[in-house]
């Protein structure tokens, strides 16, 4: 039998204790590694890439002024519409929607203010009308004369409604690229009514960013009904083609998560944001606000929807 000796009891001590250190360090470095692999869930108010356009970014949650044809947020008066931008601006929701049609776009000139023009993304829309197409540029100059703004972050061709949309709009399209050129806007795009409409903007390549009706129930969601606000759409379909427009590189924008208005109920307006963070084709969203608590609102939920996804992405 092998005599122990001090010596020999003190080396199978340290190599005990260093085993211990070693197995410890291990234990806690999994776990460190664990915690940085695991994927962070993002806010409502990051700035986040919308499609593949290199360098165009959008903040996750966008403020919209058209509710009901913009009639609410006018109905604000200016105070009342500039204190919700600012508020909504406070809590990091700095993506704004307009629309020629909301006659909005004075009011955004007088609530952003000193505001400064980087922190912010404005986005409106030109109708389709025989002015505006015969003559984009000078209807693009008056949007940026009456918001105030030397360049617009998007401008959309404004609620597309034939399958023939591509050929028949082909001036303002033209002017789009013009104006991009210029430096007037950063990126350029189209709102659907429809399904035709939009199964043509899907193989239409002009196209950088999409503006898409989005909600798991389909209200107000694309179709093939004539009417253009059917409020029966047809979710399988008009996801069809928003994933492949995704898929592709163009940057996708939800609206209608609260139903046009009509998502009066909590479940409802919880479905709908789950919906557009989980579905995999959404980069950011922009949801009609008239106050305060409808902004914190809408943050919270989105906050919730993106924790609950890098949850279940970790698990």
């Amino acid at each position: 039998m092998q005599k122990t000796t001090f010596g020999n009891m003190l080396n199978r001590r340290e190599f005990i204790q260093k085993s211990a250190v070693a197995t410890g360090a291990a234990i806690l470095g999994g776990r460190f590694r664990a915690l940085q692999a695991a994927p962070s869930p993002g806010s409502a108010t990051d700035w986040v890439q919308l499609g593949r356009k290199p360098g165009l970014k959008i903040p996750r949650l966008g403020i919209g002024t058209g509710s009901v044809g913009g009639s609410i947020q006018r109905n604000l008066g200016q105070d009342g519409f500039t204190r919700l931008i600012r508020y909504a601006y406070d809590q990091g929701v700095r993506y704004i929607d307009t629309a020629d049609n909301y006659k909005t776009h004075e009011m955004i000139r007088s609530a952003i203010q000193g505001i400064p023009r980087e922190t912010l993304f404005i986005q409106t829309k030109m109708p389709i009308r025989p002015e505006t197409v015969s003559n984009p540029l000078a209807a693009l100059e008056r949007y940026r004369k009456e918001l105030g703004v030397e360049y617009i972050d998007n401008l959309l061709i404004h609620c597309a409604t034939k399958g023939t949309w591509v050929e028949d709009l082909k001036p303002m399209m033209e002017a789009f690229d013009e104006a991009q050129a210029k430096g007037w806007i950063r990126a350029k795009g189209v709102s659907c009514h429809g399904l035709a409409p939009l199964r043509a903007a899907t193989s239409n390549r002009w196209i950088e960013v999409q503006l898409a009706r989005i909600n798991p129930q389909g209200h107000y969601v694309d179709s093939d009904s004539p009417q253009v606000m059917a409020p029966d759409g047809n979710v399988p379909e008009a996801m069809k083609e928003v994933n492949a427009m995704h898929k592709s590189g163009r940057g996708i924008i939800a609206m209608k998560l609260v139903g046009n208005g009509d998502f009066t109920n909590v479940e409802d307006r919880e479905k709908a944001v789950q919906y557009a963070v989980n579905c995999g084709c959404v980069d950011a969203m922009v949801i009609g606000f008239k106050s305060p608590a409808e902004v914190d609102e809408a943050v919270e939920r989105l906050n919730r929807a993106l924790k609950t996804k890098a949850t279940k992405a970790a698990a």
